[in-house]
Parts: C-alpha cells; structure tokens; sequence
C-alpha cells in the first residue's frame, strides 16, 4: 500500500499544479483580456482559443504517446514549452500577436491532461477494473490547487489590479514543469510485432457513439460557465473577491465529492450518473439565468457542481477507460478531451459571444440549460442501449 501510494504522489502533485494554472487562468483570462481594452466578440474569440488547440493538439500527443510509449517525456516537453511560450505575455501585443502566443502555448498544454489521466487510469485500474476511489483521491489535488488560486487570484485582482496576470500564468506554469519532472520517467512496452490497434471499430459501436454525443452536450452548457460566468457576475457588479467566492465554492463541494466517491458511485450505473448530473445541469443553469440578483442562489446553484461536473468527469473516464483499454487508452483520452472540450468550446465560445453581444450575457446560461436538456436525453439514450431491461 504505500508502494502504491508513492506512484500516485507525483500524480497528485501534477493535478494541483496543473490545476492551480487552470484555477486562476480560466476565470480571470476574460477580465484580463477587458482590462486590455478588448471587446466581448474579440475576447470571446480569445478565450476559444483554448478550446481550438484541443480540436487536434490532444488527438496529435495522444497518437504519439500511443505510438512511442513516451508519455512522461512528451508531458515534459510540453510543459517547459508552454512555460517558455508564456514570457510572451508579459510583453503588449496586439490582438492577432495574443492570439498566436495562446495558440502556441496551449497547443502544449491542452493535451497535458489526457496523457496523464491516461497514465492514471491504468495506474489506479486493477483487473481491468476502474478504481473510482484511488481515481479520486489523486483528482481532488487538482481541485484544491485549482480552490486555493481562484481565491487568492480573486483577492490579488481586486487590491492590485489585472496587471499581474502574466506574472500568474508563468509561475503556476513553472510548478506544472516542476512536478511533471518529478514523474517517473517511464516508458511504456511496446511489443515490436504487435499490430497497432485502431479506434475506428470502438467509434462504430452505437453505445461509444452516444456517450461522445451526451458528453458534447453536457460539456457545452459547461463552456458557457467557463468563459462568461465571470464576465456574468462583473456586468452584475459583483466585485472579483465576490467572483472568486462562486468560483471557490463550486470547487470545494467537487472536492468533497471526489475524496468520497469511492461510496457514493456504486450507488448508480456510470449512465445514471451522467443522466443525474445532465438533469442538475438544467436546473443549475436555470437559476443562473433566471436570479442571478440573488446571491444565495448563485451559491446554491455552484453547489450542483459536486455532480453536473465532478461526478460526471469521473463516470466518463471509467467509461473511457471501459471502451478504450490498453494501447487506446492514450487516444481515447484524447477524443474525450477533443469531443468533449474542444469542439464545445469553440462552438460555445464563439457562438455565445456572438449571443452574449447581441443579447446579453444572461442569454447564454438558458442556452446551456437547453444544452443540458439534449445532454440529459442522449444519456438516457445511451441508457437503454447498455441496459434495455432497467431502462
């Protein structure tokens, strides 16, 4: 047991840094990006620029480490470019100079989690079974670095102003380098006349099909958070420590979640739990749109992220573990991220702020209610294919 437990320490350590970037970095990128002086269109285009790398960098590394069983080492190339890349920012660019700088630098970054949820999941998988409770006491690492930078960051922003922003990013991207060095430097066996196996008879079977399909949807009304939520609050007057409260609320329940879902999940088929939270998501974004004057609701609704997030992200990587084992697992991760992040983050950045613009930020959050509703249908889809007598 401690043997097992001295692997996942610099898991753990690579989820909180990398999450202690993502903590401060997402919620605050679009206030920066006003304080430059940008307009929502452009910052909208910005913000999505994250989301575009992940339409072919995560595919692209997981390929690769598939192919060459070099995870460890493509994670540290990616970081200290990433780290490199992010000096850029200190500079002032125009918008099509911060737009080439954030592409670079998330091309490296973007496919950082799928190779090492991919590394993880075989590492907490024992007999071919996905092991929920180890899974998640390395993943709420991530979840408290991604607490303790949206507070601090929050209080940070509102005494001394956005311009410490790129300092930010640097530093946190400086302890994500530092603790994919600490991963052990190991390389995967590659059997030399083995055939390489391909994904293209998972994505035929109709079940894989309508995960991907519930996933895109799910995550969408997820994305709509992600990139308006605190410009959301701001428009309403909120000040950044209020903002970095919400945030930091969502967060702590997500926690909790993950440090005991070991006995909560067998309480509910992987599908129910993508059902439930896609039903949740509804009614979150529901009161989000609906009275957002009232902050005990904004708090109440933040809570739901225990299941529309946490307990959603874990039931997809035991399911994509379960469709995509063994030598798939690097580009299943990556078709997780692109389908489930990539194209919904274009589309939902680009299209919300392009609604957003015309008519205002709280149209958004009734769309992701309606994204929620398609996603809660495909789940109870996919349902009925895996268990046409329950269902």
């Amino acid at each position: 047991m401690p043997e097992q437990r001295k692997q996942l320490l610099p898991f753990a350590a690579l989820s909180a840094s990398y999450f202690a970037h993502i903590g401060f970095f997402n919620p605050y990128l679009p206030l920066w990006l006003k304080d430059l002086g940008f307009g929502l269109l452009a910052i909208s285009v910005l913000t999505s620029v994250q989301s575009g790398t992940r339409l072919f960098a995560p595919y692209a590394w997981g390929w690769l480490s598939d192919h060459t069983g070099e995870r460890v080492k493509l994670l540290r190339y990616g970081a200290t470019a990433a780290l490199l890349l992010s000096i850029g920012l200190w500079f002032p660019l125009g918008g099509m100079a911060l737009f080439v700088v954030l592409l670079l630098m998330f091309s490296h970054t973007s496919a950082m989690m799928p190779m090492s949820e991919a590394a993880l999941a075989h590492l907490v998988s024992q007999g071919g079974a996905f092991d929920a409770r180890r899974y998640g006491r390395v993943r709420l690492w991530g979840s408290l670095g991604f607490l303790i930078t949206v507070l601090a960051a929050g209080v940070w922003f509102e005494y001394r102003g956005l311009g410490d922003f790129p300092v930010w990013t640097s530093l946190s991207l400086l302890a994500v380098t530092a603790s994919v060095w600490w991963l052990p430097d190991h390389k995967d066996a590659l059997p030399p006349h083995e055939v390489k196996p391909s994904v293209k008879p998972v994505l035929r079977q109709p079940a894989v099909r309508w995960f991907f399909a519930a996933l895109f949807f799910h995550v969408l009304s997820h994305i709509f958070i992600y990139i308006f939520f605190s410009l959301y609050l701001d428009s309403l007057g909120y000040s950044k420590t209020t903002i970095g409260l919400l945030w930091a609320v969502s967060v702590i329940i997500e926690i909790g979640w993950f440090f005991t879902q070991g006995r909560w999940l067998p309480r509910l088929s992987l599908t129910g739990w993508l059902r439930l939270a896609a039903v949740l998501m509804v009614l979150r974004m529901g009161l989000t749109a609906g009275s957002p004057e009232l902050l005990w609701v904004l708090f109440l609704a933040q809570l739901a992220h225990a299941i529309t997030f946490a307990a959603h992200h874990t039931a997809c990587i035991a399911l994509i573990s379960r469709h995509f084992p063994g030598r798939l697992r690097g580009r299943g991760q990556a078709l997780y991220s692109l389908i489930g992040y990539g194209l919904p983050g274009v589309i939902g950045g680009l299209g919300g702020g392009l609604l957003s613009s015309r008519l205002g930020l709280s149209s958004v959050f009734w769309v992701s209610a309606g994204c929620a509703t398609m996603a809660a249908l495909c789940a109870w889809r996919l349902g009925r294919l895996e268990h046409p007598r329950a269902t």
